[in-house]
């Protein structure tokens, strides 16, 4: 019988006998080389997980600021479309709650808003009324873009003189300009609307309850704040830019050139 067991394929040798198993491939522990690949790819696992929560807590807010942005330009451009005109400033001193926060003053039919600078008029728009570090977007405004409408006579030159549906004309020029950095170069020009969140830092920002934190000292962010208790600038000139350790603004404007060929689209504008 032993002799039989020896013999016979069917009949595994005994191991007791001292013949050793066979080690088969589900047996075989990992090689050096694949312990080292699934350490690797552990650690860029681990060192993706391992990013300080506060970089990607910044990296959500600028995303969730940018997005906020890009919906206050296709709401000025449907209040433009529906009213022939921009919207004037809100007060930026007015406290959340109160009765007149976040909404435009009544503009003058012949002339426009009676101030062109203070912060985005959330409640007439129907926006959110801060960026995602809770402070109120910076707003200013070309004046004739406020007007009333109808209107016959435009600031612009070679305007049409003839009665438009609107408070501007094709013709009419933004008083304002974007550029690189201050004194560097122009990235937009005659701009008639402009919309900036002054970032993680709040610079020259005003919060919820009508108060302007401190300006800060990074020349290019002071040329993007609010002036004289929020109702004007220091100048003219914007800057937007790839942020910097001591800038993180983000600015958008309404292009002239979109905006007219939205009023054309409205059938506002000829």
């Amino acid at each position: 019988m032993q002799t039989n067991r020896m013999r016979n394929p069917a009949f595994p040798p005994a191991p007791s006998q001292g013949i050793p198993f066979r080690i088969t491939l589900a047996q075989r522990g990992f090689t050096l080389l694949e312990l080292a690949i699934v350490m690797f790819v552990v650690a860029l696992l681990l060192g993706g997980m391992l990013m300080p929560l506060s970089a990607q807590q910044d990296i959500r807010y600028v995303a969730e600021t940018q997005k906020t942005l890009s919906n206050i330009q296709d709401a000025l451009t449907g209040f433009a479309a529906a009213n022939g005109r921009l919207p004037c400033p809100a007060p930026a001193t007015q406290p959340n709650g109160s009765a007149t926060a976040g909404l435009e003053p009544t503009p003058i039919a012949s002339s426009g808003c009676a101030t062109v600078a203070g912060v985005l008029p959330w409640a007439t728009l129907g926006v959110s009324e801060t960026d995602a570090w809770g402070r109120r977007f910076t707003y200013r405004v070309t004046q004739e873009f406020t007007r009333t409408p109808p209107q016959t006579t435009f600031n612009g030159s070679n305007c049409p003189p003839l009665t438009q549906n609107t408070g501007f004309a094709l013709c009419s020029m933004g008083d304002m300009n974007v550029y690189a950095t201050g004194g560097g170069s122009s990235v937009a020009r005659n701009i008639p609307v402009m919309v900036i969140s002054h970032g993680k830092n709040g610079n020259g920002a005003y919060t919820q309850d009508g108060t302007q934190l401190p300006v800060g000292s990074d020349s290019d962010e002071n040329d993007n704040q609010l002036t004289t208790s929020g109702t004007g600038t220091a100048n003219t000139d914007f800057i937007s830019k790839i942020p910097t350790s001591s800038f993180d603004d983000l600015v958008i404007w309404l292009s002239p050139n979109i905006l007219a060929n939205r009023m054309v689209s409205a059938g506002k504008l000829p």
